[in-house]
């Protein structure tokens, strides 16, 4: 089947191009008129609507769901620059000691994050303050509204692209990934996941990721002051892509590294980003995935393994350690962010862990020639990476390889 691809020309006549002038118009109008005091995200926001209107092929649900997400970012900063107008020590509130979670993608890092949250000393980005940075002025009936809002757009998706929550399962009260904060000034890797926007992953390649992790600190500022005294742990697997410029900005960040067999990690990668794609979009590319999240990962890798080799201050755990025994794996964390065990952190982990019904899923199955990706071969370019930190391998040889997500 043909790639379709429409020019920008073509999605204006028909009313669906996305606009960085009407966009940042829009949001000014719902704020009563009060411009944008810092304006360094507008031209990260240029890049991206160019690429979506130029390459993303985007459908009309697609056209509505990036107009959405953009406005919600917007309004999102002009929020915060009305409590930082109202309340300037948040501008200079510390972040201290925030252990950061990394490594390949599909490998428990989303499991062991929920299971560290349930400590009442550790704070963690929840899904809902993502898209409500503050509790509604309406008090807790407005609030209780606004995480319904939000469960309401997860079950939207989940109708949408059904596969999801088997990948990926999203809910408002739980943590979410740090891609999502940094979305918020339009310089996120996160936008790779959900829309082809090649020129826009390139560019934002190049640039770098220090603005955006400068906006993650503050984002944080504005949530630790809602409920001090904890400790913050963050992950994402993208912030292997930017360690020199996160330790720019948390120099006295604890880093944890998670490692999983790449030939796994890949098929999986590569399902969850069709599955996210095609809602979106009028066409999905599936080989195009699989060379791209082959060439990242290999990147990847190499950082990691660059990183190892500049510092032995770095807890690495493995994808099975954290399913044989994810109390002691997060005990391990806690102790490498220089926090004691407590007997509430530890009886709260541990009714999680009895209580949760999905803790054992079902292996997916992951066809990797749909992808256009050679098990054998990236066996052999991945060997480095599995070598240095002792990855034990999954892949099986037969036509499809069996992960669990």
């Amino acid at each position: 089947m043909a790639k379709r691809v429409h020019t920008v020309r073509d999605s204006v006549e028909r009313g669906r191009a996305l606009d960085t002038g009407e966009l940042l118009e829009a949001a000014i109008r719902r704020a009563g008129g009060r411009n944008f005091a810092e304006r360094s995200f507008v031209a990260p926001l240029r890049r991206l609507v160019a690429s979506c209107n130029e390459e993303g092929d985007l459908n009309g649900f697609g056209q509505r769901a990036a107009r959405f997400e953009i406005l919600r970012s917007l309004n999102n900063l002009l929020q915060l620059e009305r409590r930082e107008r109202a309340e300037p020590s948040l501008c200079s509130r510390p972040i201290e000691r925030p252990i950061f979670i990394t490594g390949m993608p599909r490998s428990g890092t989303t499991f062991l994050h929920r299971l560290l949250s349930r400590d009442p000393r550790v704070a963690a980005p929840l899904s809902w303050q993502l898209v409500y940075p503050y509790p509604s002025p309406a008090g807790r009936a407005g609030t209780l509204l606004r995480k319904a809002w939000v469960q309401g757009q997860f079950y939207a998706m989940r109708r949408l692209a059904p596969e999801l929550d088997s990948l990926h399962h999203v809910a408002p009260g739980e943590p979410e990934e740090c891609t999502d904060i940094t979305a918020q000034v339009f310089q996120s890797l996160r936008y790779d996941s959900v829309y082809r926007v090649p020129s826009y992953q390139s560019w934002l390649q190049d640039y770098g990721h220090l603005e955006a992790y400068r906006f993650h600190r503050r984002f944080l500022r504005h949530l630790d002051a809602q409920a001090p005294g904890r400790r913050w742990i963050l992950k994402s697997p993208d912030h292997v892509f930017a360690l020199e410029d996160i330790a720019r900005v948390y120099p006295d960040a604890r880093w944890v590294f998670i490692h999983r067999d790449p030939v796994a990690v890949l098929a999986s990668v590569a399902k969850l980003t069709e599955v996210l794609r095609r809602p979106f979009t009028h066409h999905v590319d599936l080989e195009e995935i699989g060379r791209q999240v082959c060439a990242a990962w290999l990147d990847g890798a190499g950082r990691m393994m660059r990183a190892a080799a500049r510092s032995d201050a770095i807890l690495h755990l493995r994808y099975r350690e954290i399913v044989a025994s994810p109390h002691e794996a997060a005990q391990r964390v806690l102790r490498h962010g220089g926090l004691a065990a407590s007997e509430e952190g530890v009886r709260r982990m541990r009714k999680w862990l009895g209580n949760r019904t999905n803790r054992k899923h079902r292996p997916h199955e992951y066809h990797m020639e749909r992808f256009g990706l050679d098990p054998r071969m990236l066996r052999e370019r991945f060997a480095s990476y599995t070598d240095t930190f002792g990855v034990e391998l999954e892949w099986q040889a037969d036509r499809a390889v069996r992960a669990r997500a």
